[in-house]
């Protein structure tokens, strides 16, 4: 009699257990946090703001007790004092900040990462020097008041904060990656800008002088130019057409240059930009097309094999499709997001992590579809 053999599953069933599961769509909690971070960042830059206006600062006089050798008197500091609430705001603001900055170093895999990511040192930067402040406010020594002035006056480092809405803005990463992509274009540009500055201040300089006063020895009394590195402001503003009117050239000869230098302005400027234009609309076309995939991306976005899976570690493995020994075009960086944030998800489903902390980036996890962010 012939032995029954076990019934052999297909194909398609035997690879589903070498696949990984499926991306899953963010809990509501990530993305409360992700929109109370975006809220929290936009107080804090108001707050900022408002804190420069007259109707929120007031002078108050301070008297102070002053020792020199064994005399000790009295002397009147005139100080100018932020409103208290705008005080209180911030401070809730760098609660908030400092709160989601422990959280996303707890939960980081990969803490190397997180120290090297620009925006969170932003964070940090951005951070510290409240505390500072507060700390020292309430110190009468000498040093003290002199940290505290230094850190008054590096309060627009608060500034910086307004990089943390590129975690939320698929717009921003993609002038992100544009300016990356245009770097060549840029040192191009600022190079023409440069030898273009040079020519036209020592050109303005000496046609200013032509027809100038017999009796003048210097031959700058009718002339704004009185030395070629005065002429280099006059020739930024002219070859950038901004043309602040401060600096005019006074002689014909003078405003012959100053056409000139608006003329190769206009071309100089002109001959980068298309090339850095056209790298926005490639990036912005892949994101929004990024963005309008279905949900199940992982179908989209080839990913390399498993352990466990046919084809792992092979050489043609990491290239789905691709002859062995083919060269692979270099990859996008948006397409590259994708799959850094695919393997996130991974690794926080392996830890346990469901909550949506981490990421070298420092981002939430949890924006989706809503803002097209990724960490």
């Amino acid at each position: 009699p012939q032995i029954p053999l076990a019934p052999s599953l297909p194909p398609s069933a035997a690879l589903r257990g070498s696949r990984p599961p499926p991306r899953p769509r963010p809990s509501p909690p990530p993305q409360y946090v992700a929109f109370a971070s975006l809220f929290f960042i936009l107080i804090s830059i108001t707050t900022f703001c408002l804190e420069t206006h007259e109707a929120f600062n007031r002078v108050i006089n301070k008297t102070e007790t002053v020792t020199t050798g064994n005399e000790t008197g009295t002397q009147v500091a005139v100080e100018v004092e932020t409103e208290p609430f705008l005080t209180y705001v911030e401070g809730l603001c760098v609660v908030w900040f400092t709160f989601e900055f422990l959280m996303r170093v707890s939960f980081c895999p990969d803490k190397r990462d997180f120290v090297k990511s620009s925006l969170n040192i932003i964070d940090f930067v951005a951070i510290l020097p409240f505390y500072l402040e507060v700390g020292l406010r309430g110190l009468s020594s000498k040093a003290a008041k002199d940290v505290l002035g230094f850190l008054r006056v590096v309060r627009f480092v608060r500034i910086l904060r307004i990089f943390k809405l590129t975690r939320h803005f698929v717009g921003l990463r993609v002038l992100g990656h544009t300016l990356r992509a245009s770097t060549n274009e840029f040192l191009l540009l600022v190079i023409f800008l440069a030898l273009g500055v040079l020519i036209f201040a020592t050109m303005i300089y000496y046609a200013e002088r032509i027809g100038a006063d017999p009796d003048d020895v210097t031959g700058s009394r009718h002339t704004y130019f009185k030395n070629i590195p005065i002429g280099f402001w006059w020739a930024v503003v002219t070859m950038t057409t901004l043309g602040y009117g401060d600096m005019y050239p006074m002689t014909w000869s003078g405003m012959l240059v100053g056409a000139l230098c608006a003329l190769a302005g206009v071309l100089t400027i002109a001959m980068p930009v298309p090339v850095i234009v056209n790298n926005f609309g490639m990036y912005y076309s892949l994101a929004m097309a990024k963005q309008k995939l279905p949900k199940k991306k992982n179908k989209h976005i080839p990913r390399p094999p498993q352990p466990g899976s046919p084809g792992f570690g092979s050489p043609g493995a990491d290239a789905p499709g691709s002859p062995r020994g083919a060269r692979r075009p270099p990859a996008c960086p948006l397409a590259q997001e994708e799959v850094v944030e695919i393997n996130r998800a991974g690794e926080r489903r392996a830890l346990g992590l469901g909550w949506g902390w981490g990421g070298h980036g420092g981002g939430l996890g949890g924006l989706g579809g809503v803002w097209g962010g990724s960490a």
